[in-house]
């Protein structure tokens, strides 16, 4: 997909162990269920007092599967750069994720998808992308998860807004 994965990381508030340096581990809730696997803390400090990291479960479940069946993990990919959708909604953008730039060669090139340009008169922005196959998509989690159910080669149908304006 497009942009970065940090979109399955989820923060966590436990005691990590000072067992060995880089333990991951299970990350269970109040009532012993897996919703996780801890993968990495952030500390000022260099102790094991920070903020922790997880990946979500069901995350967790479909990457072993494809682990297991080929040896590693490929994902469909898109083409694009997109802007955060958070910031977007900021500057009153509508929902949904706003394509920054489109790769030469790429599925969203070869589909025609817009990127944000700049012009004499300012910045002309680019499509923003609301639905896949019929699925909703109001951020760029909406659209990985919905990207993470397919594979590499399969064919997607997008909705987008072309020429959007903020405040629409």
């Amino acid at each position: 997909a497009a942009g970065g994965r940090g979109a399955d990381q989820g923060g966590t508030a436990r005691a990590r162990n000072r067992g060995r340096r880089g333990q991951g581990g299970v990350l269970l809730d109040s009532r012993g269920d897996v919703v996780g696997m801890n993968t990495a803390i952030y500390s000022q400090t260099g102790t094991f007092a920070g903020i922790g990291f997880a990946i979500p479960a069901d995350t967790v479940a479909r990457v072993v599967d494809k682990i297991i069946r080929s040896g590693r993990v490929i994902r469909p990919v898109l083409g694009v750069t997109f802007f955060d959708s958070f910031q977007g909604r900021r500057f009153g953008l509508p929902p949904g994720v706003l394509v920054l730039d489109v790769q030469p060669g790429s599925p969203a090139s070869r589909a025609g998808l817009q990127g944000t340009k700049r012009t004499q008169g300012g910045i002309r922005l680019g499509d923003i992308i609301v639905a896949v196959d019929d699925h909703q998509v109001r951020d760029e989690n909406d659209l990985f998860d919905v990207l993470e159910e397919r594979r590499p080669g399969d064919s997607v149908a997008l909705s987008v807004l072309r020429n959007p304006r903020p405040g629409r």
